[in-house]
């Protein structure tokens, strides 16, 4: 029987009620869809731990002893009970929190101890773990590798948990051995690459033969599903690398000019990018290019200088910031590098760049709207009020999105309408990606890395103290500013939440009125009127005053040469990136910078490897690769906007990034042979997508 069209109800162990959980849980359907539910771990049942030998929290045990005395702590709802559990040689500590009515110990009974250890006051203890006498222990319970998989509070109700599951799959395996499934690689593929097949593979994944066969099979499917995913990507790369792109050969007078007028010059890193863009803009293809760049690496400049190569070819471009703060920003550092190139050399015509925002008045609009659709205007920056619909270019030759994974995909695809033909695509990011996640999650663009600061930048000197340290923290504070310095001082919430005991951000402020009575100090949150926001960001762009109180709204966006100290108030509740952010808003000028992270004193062990980390280094790409093992893909931005094509069940861009490879180069040589997968052995992998494609939405696709 084929498992693809087998009904999930009818298999033994399932019925109606637990099919539709199932279906609206998982997404199960079928016998095979229960097929690729695979365990999310293995606890080796066949052997037998002393409790000396126990020296890892995530670790399931099971050890043989009995149980010397208990007692109950407490009363009511907050009672527990602990018991002493001794294999003859050391005893360790067993708790209860729940069901302690139910339990019934014995002292001269024999029993078998199953669970995962934990520690308190520095002993390892157990916490409900499971105690069955010897006498009712059957031999499967202690044989081999015992499969676990995931469920939900919706299943446990209707009794699927984890046994469940795995006595229904069991179910299935006569059946998948009898041949019914059909295999999903082609012959050549699965020998060159010494998979396993298929209908091997599933038997092995659930219910392995020992740890071998195990990651044998672990190992073929995840190579499968990496391989689809890559064959996706790498499908759509080829039909857009066929898009006919606006031909731009000529580097001109605008760029020359502007090239030239540079106070500085430019890093081989900003060089490198440049030739791959003017490449891509001469090919006659459309470019669709990814440009990461830590912050402070200059990608503003290589921005400017790529408009100016459309501009040079009678071509419009357009820069498309997520906030307005940043295109303000973006339009007064063009402007500026536009009027010295023009100063420098009167005989250049006039590049003329223009504004629009969500504060651009009506009155401002129109004859703006007209200007643009006339061709007079050669660049123009701004928001979301890029994509509106009566905003319509003479000729839209490239668009420039920055900190792209702020707009979603839908909002993106709205840019390229604005010609009849896609106009060249340059998205860029201050968020380094790591390595997978770019193969993955971007693996249709093309990459381009500024991986070098300006010559003569200072690495942001990172300290972590813990809040006891404020005396300390306030006389630097004093320090920097009497030295002609400013301030950030970033919390994680605006209004106070007793919950998360964090300070919040009208307290903070409070507070440092109170403790520096002598400076001036702005605040700004998101959720300040945009108007009152920017007055508050001049006034300390401008050095009216020292200290600026925020939130993350800072994160992106305020470019403050002279601000060279970052204090992040309760650091603990930021992620990496986020934090590595924070930081690039200091370091900006030619001073010394600091960025004090502040926390609680009492810290889990992922948050201080965080904190550790941020005092090591200021590269933003072993940031992302960290963030990434500590936090996985699904926590990072952006990521949920691009979207993989196809679900991850079981390969991991964390930890598979080797597989990933090897996948990748796979597809290539297949999609270079046969880029329409025509030849007979590859309808095997055209079916395949074509089947993916049918359960996931690609939003690639729109992007």
């Amino acid at each position: 029987m084929d498992l693809s069209i087998q009904n999930i109800e009818f298999c033994k162990g399932v019925g109606a009620k637990r099919a539709d959980i199932l279906r609206k849980e998982l997404g199960v359907k079928s016998a095979l869809d229960m097929l690729y539910q695979f365990p999310y771990k293995y606890i080796d049942r066949s052997r037998f731990y002393f409790i000396h030998e126990i020296d890892d929290e995530d670790t399931y045990v099971q050890i043989i002893g009995h149980i010397t005395e208990w007692h109950t702590i407490g009363v009511g709802a907050g009672a527990r009970l602990s018991a002493t559990f001794t294999d003859g040689r050391h005893t360790i500590e067993l708790v209860w929190f729940k069901g302690i009515k139910y339990l019934k110990l014995e002292r001269n009974t024999q029993y078998l101890l199953f669970g995962k250890p934990s520690r308190f006051n520095h002993q390892y203890n157990f916490v409900h773990p499971e105690l069955t006498p010897m006498a009712k222990v059957k031999p499967e319970m202690t044989k081999g590798l015992e499969p676990y998989y995931n469920t939900t509070e919706g299943m446990k109700r209707a009794g699927l948990n984890s046994k469940a599951i795995r006595n229904i799959t069991a179910e299935l395996m006569p059946l998948l051995r009898q041949g019914g499934v059909r295999e999903t690689l082609g012959i050549d593929l699965i020998e060159q690459q010494h998979l396993m097949p298929l209908t091997e593979a599933l038997a092995n994944i659930h219910f392995p033969k020992d740890q071998i066969a195990m990651q044998k099979a672990r190992e073929r499917m995840k190579f499968e599903e990496l391989f689809y995913i890559q064959m996706q990507i790498l499908r759509q790369m080829k039909r857009r690398e066929q898009n006919e792109g606006f031909r731009m050969p000529i580097v001109g007078k605008a760029f020359h000019a502007q090239y030239n007028a540079l106070p500085y010059a430019l890093t081989n890193a900003q060089k490198r990018v440049l030739r791959e863009i003017q490449s891509d803009l001469k090919s006659g293809k459309q470019m669709n290019r990814l440009l990461q760049g830590d912050v402070g690496s200059g990608k503003t400049i290589v921005a400017l200088l790529t408009a100016l190569l459309a501009v040079d070819n009678g071509y419009q471009a357009c820069i498309m910031a997520p906030t307005e703060i940043l295109a303000n920003q973006h339009y007064e550092t063009v402007k500026l590098l536009l009027d010295k190139a023009q100063d420098a050399n009167s005989q250049l015509p006039t590049v003329n760049c223009q504004l629009l925002t969500g504060s651009t008045t009506a009155k401002q609009r129109i004859p703006l709207h007209e200007q643009l659709r006339n061709g007079e205007i050669d660049i123009l920056i701004g928001t979301h009020a890029l994509i509106e619909k009566e905003v319509q270019f003479a000729n839209l030759g490239l668009c420039i999105i920055d900190e792209q994974h702020r707009f979603g995909v839908a909002q993106r695809a709205k840019l390229w309408e604005k010609n009849i033909r896609p106009p060249h695509v340059l998205v860029m990011t201050a968020t380094p990606i790591p390595r997978t996640l770019a193969m993955t999650v971007y693996g249709d663009l093309h990459v381009s890395i500024i991986d070098e600061l300006p010559p003569g930048r200072k690495p942001v000197h990172t300290l972590h103290y813990n809040i006891e340290r404020r005396t300390t923290i306030n006389q630097f504070i004093t320090q920097q500013i009497d030295m002609g310095r400013q301030v950030y001082v970033v919390f994680p919430l605006i209004k106070e939440n007793e919950k998360l005991d964090l300070q919040d951000l009208q307290n903070g402020y409070n507070t440092l009125c109170q403790t520096f009575p002598q400076y001036k100090i702005s605040m700004v949150h998101g959720q300040m009127r945009a108007k009152d926001k920017d007055e508050q960001m001049q006034r300390f762009a401008s050095g009216e005053t020292q200290i600026l109180v925020a939130t993350t709204v800072i994160e992106v966006g305020v470019n403050v040469p002279n601000a060279s100290v970052m204090i992040i108030e309760n650091a603990e509740r930021f992620g990496l990136s986020q934090l590595h952010q924070l930081r690039g808003r200091v370091g900006r000028g030619a001073d010394q910078s600091y960025c004090l992270l502040l926390t609680k004193l009492e810290l889990s062990k992922d948050t201080r490897k965080r904190m550790d980390i941020m005092v090591a280094t200021n590269d933003g790409f072993r940031i992302a690769e960290a963030d990434l093992q500590l936090r996985g893909p699904g926590d990072l931005e952006g990521t949920q906007q691009s979207g993989l094509p196809f679900e991850l069940r079981i390969a991991s861009l964390t930890h598979d990034g080797q597989i990933l490879d090897v996948a990748r180069q796979a597809a290539m040589a297949i999609l270079n042979a046969d880029p329409l997968l025509d030849e007979m052995h590859n309808r095997i992998y055209k079916q395949r997508l074509d089947h993916l494609r049918q359960t996931v939405v690609n939003w690639g696709e729109i992007s």
